[in-house]
């Protein structure tokens, strides 16, 4: 996720790090091109058709309003994914507070928390698809547990261990039940969100939205040139690319928004805030504290 104040008005102009420029520059390349021989051809060899503006101002709002439709869907699985991280931060926290006061026993207590904190990192890597996923491993290192890296969803696995580790707590006299059922319950809200992000993850945007989106930004600015020679002459193709630039900015952008959990730019910073769990953790687990992660070049991964 890009990080940075409010750039100044150079800095706006010519930001590159978080731009979706580097992704759409060939198709900006494309349709100018196309413009300056749609341009060359009217002026120099042979008149064109020009249609006018009427048709593209009506084509025009219409697909600015199917992008906006498209973005907003996109932003809001976005938004749905931050919170839901968010609230695996928060029942993270509350579990080492939970657990201070349910389990006096350190052992079992600190192995609780180890395993919350391998969940988190290993939720983060299957979101990711990270096969090997090295702080992942070390998390998981941490506990020794054989069923954690050889179970088909080693976040299930983990969440598992902890509810085994209660039942164990609960049979030995280590754990009553009130304080066994406050601990159920917060498990069980851990569950629920990852069971949120993988459902997030396993359903993007209908392919249909995709489809239409792109085809149309395709056509539409490959036939506004026709309706631009006449007003604007040989500035067609700057204005062509300005529009394109709109167009296939926002698709991409409304792309990455819909996979909230990849690794471009714009995505969420899910290292950063496995980061934040491992400094809340580490004083209920008698360990300094680890450094929160900085931003690299303006992006918090």
């Amino acid at each position: 996720m890009i990080v940075r104040d409010k750039p100044g008005p150079l800095q706006l102009l010519f930001a590159v790090r978080g731009s979706v420029l580097p992704h759409i520059w060939r198709e900006l390349a494309l349709v100018t091109l196309v413009a300056v021989a749609i341009t060359a051809f009217d002026r120099l060899v042979q008149p064109l058709a020009h249609t006018g503006a009427a048709p593209f101002a009506v084509f025009g709002t219409a697909l600015s309003l199917f992008l906006g439709f498209r973005n907003n869907a996109a932003y809001d699985r976005w938004w749905e994914a931050r919170k839901l991280w968010g609230g695996l931060l928060a029942d993270s926290r509350s579990l080492a507070r939970e657990a201070t006061l349910f389990l006096p026993d350190p052992a079992l207590r600190h192995r609780l928390l180890r395993l919350n904190r391998a969940f988190l990192h290993l939720h983060r890597a299957q979101l990711r698809k990270l096969r090997d996923d090295p702080q992942a491993e070390a998390m998981t290192a941490a506990v020794p547990c054989p069923s954690l890296a050889n179970s088909p969803n080693p976040p299930c696995a983990a969440l598992t261990q902890m509810t085994l580790l209660l039942v164990q707590a609960r049979n030995s006299g280590g754990l009553d039940g009130f304080g066994a059922m406050t601990l159920s319950d917060r498990i069980s809200a851990i569950a629920q969100a990852q069971a949120g992000c993988e459902r997030i993850a396993a359903t993007p945007l209908p392919y249909v939205y995709s489809l239409l989106v792109f085809r149309t930004s395709w056509l539409f600015v490959l036939l506004l040139p026709l309706a631009l020679i006449e007003p604007a002459g040989w500035l067609t193709p700057l204005f062509t690319g300005i529009v394109a630039y709109t167009f296939f900015g926002l698709a991409e952008v409304t792309e990455e928004l819909a996979h909230p959990f990849g690794a471009t730019a714009n995505a969420l910073p899910l290292d950063a805030i496995c980061r934040a769990a491992e400094i809340s953790l580490a004083p209920h687990l008698d360990e300094p504290a680890p450094a929160p992660l900085q931003p690299q070049d303006f992006r918090l991964d």
